[in-house]
């Protein structure tokens, strides 16, 4: 099989594909003939060296596959050879064969594509897990998504409106915010306005009534964070999802009790790895929403596996929408 390897960490470009011997499951374990192969900016940190968790090297990078299963450990109960899956892994997944524990494998709907189930899953979960579970989301909120046209952003701009709330998407540009609007979201600010610790507010307060958002997902830091979190509502909530490349802020403690709000981190892979069960029932009632046509996982650009390197760019260049894909084969 062919995979990109990770010897030393350092650019996306100095990385090479290879060809290594197919692997075998051990107990618990499935092998995965991948389809499709999620892009996520966080792949881009761990190849260099400068994400919270790294593998040894070499490794190779990737935290999500779909495709076939086509071989099974012993004790495996949960899936089949010849199921289409999803995987969820924390490194592994630039392969065309990705070995995963059967409780990170999630049997994909008849109705979707491999590319569908590649993208409909750690952005989509991130977020589920960012309003629903640390924010404590409640029907009828008014909900911030910052950095909303990206893959994560996206996911939680789709996820806030499937739930019943009115979602406000921060982005850079009016092409991104129609873009955002397209895929539900009821109003549109602009993160690229000057002072945005004050002007983020100012727009906000002018779709709100100046009442402020009940929650904020922010995945971008800096002074959109600092401008986010004047713009809460009272008892309002701002869920820290990641910083984009910007700077990671810091927070006052007197201006939370001031005014009655909550900041609040978020680590999904914690779940992944300490609740599985839990991750199983969010990915099913994500499938839920899929077949109910409220998510539909927007695909941008598809490279092959040899690309890799060309679609990590694309994250410094900003120029992603939604979802980015590795085909193996």
């Amino acid at each position: 099989m062919r995979a990109v390897v990770v010897y030393e960490h350092g650019p996306a470009r100095a990385q090479r594909v290879e060809t290594l011997p197919d692997p075998a499951p051990g107990p618990g374990e499935v092998v995965i003939d991948a389809r499709a192969i999620g892009v996520n900016y966080p792949d881009m940190l761990v190849i260099e060296g400068k994400y919270q968790v790294l593998p040894p090297r070499p490794f190779s990078p990737g935290k999500e596959v779909a495709g076939v299963v086509s071989a099974v450990g012993t004790g495996v109960t949960r899936v089949k050879v010849g199921d289409r899956v999803m995987a969820q892994r924390e490194y592994g997944t630039y392969r065309e064969k990705v070995v995963s524990p059967e409780a990170t494998c999630y049997v994909m709907p008849a109705s979707m594509s491999f590319d569908e189930g590649a993208a409909l899953g750690l952005a989509y979960q991130t977020s589920h897990f960012a309003l629903v579970d640390r924010a404590a989301y409640k029907p009828g909120e008014t909900v911030l998504v910052t950095g909303a046209s990206g893959g994560v952003g996206l996911a939680g701009v789709e996820i806030a409106k499937a739930l019943g709330a009115t979602v406000i998407a921060g982005v850079t540009s009016a092409d991104k915010g129609e873009f955002c609007k397209r895929h539900g979201a009821d109003h549109v600010i602009d993160l690229g306005a000057p002072d945005l610790r004050s002007s983020l507010r100012e727009q906000v307060y002018e779709v709100t009534g100046k009442r402020g958002v009940d929650i904020v997902l922010d995945n971008v830091g800096g002074d959109t964070f600092d401008g986010a979190l004047r713009a809460l509502a009272w008892c309002g909530r701002l869920v820290v999802v990641g910083f984009a490349g910007a700077r990671i802020p810091e927070v006052k403690a007197n201006y939370l009790l001031v005014k009655n709000i909550s900041v609040i981190g978020l680590q999904w892979a914690d779940y992944r790895e300490r609740d599985p069960e839990w991750v199983q029932r969010v990915q099913a009632e994500l499938y839920g929403l899929y077949e109910e046509g409220k998510l539909k996982p927007h695909i941008s650009e598809r490279y092959p596996l040899d690309r890799f390197a060309d679609a990590l760019a694309r994250f410094v260049e900003r120029g992603v929408l939604g979802k980015m894909i590795l085909t193996p084969r």
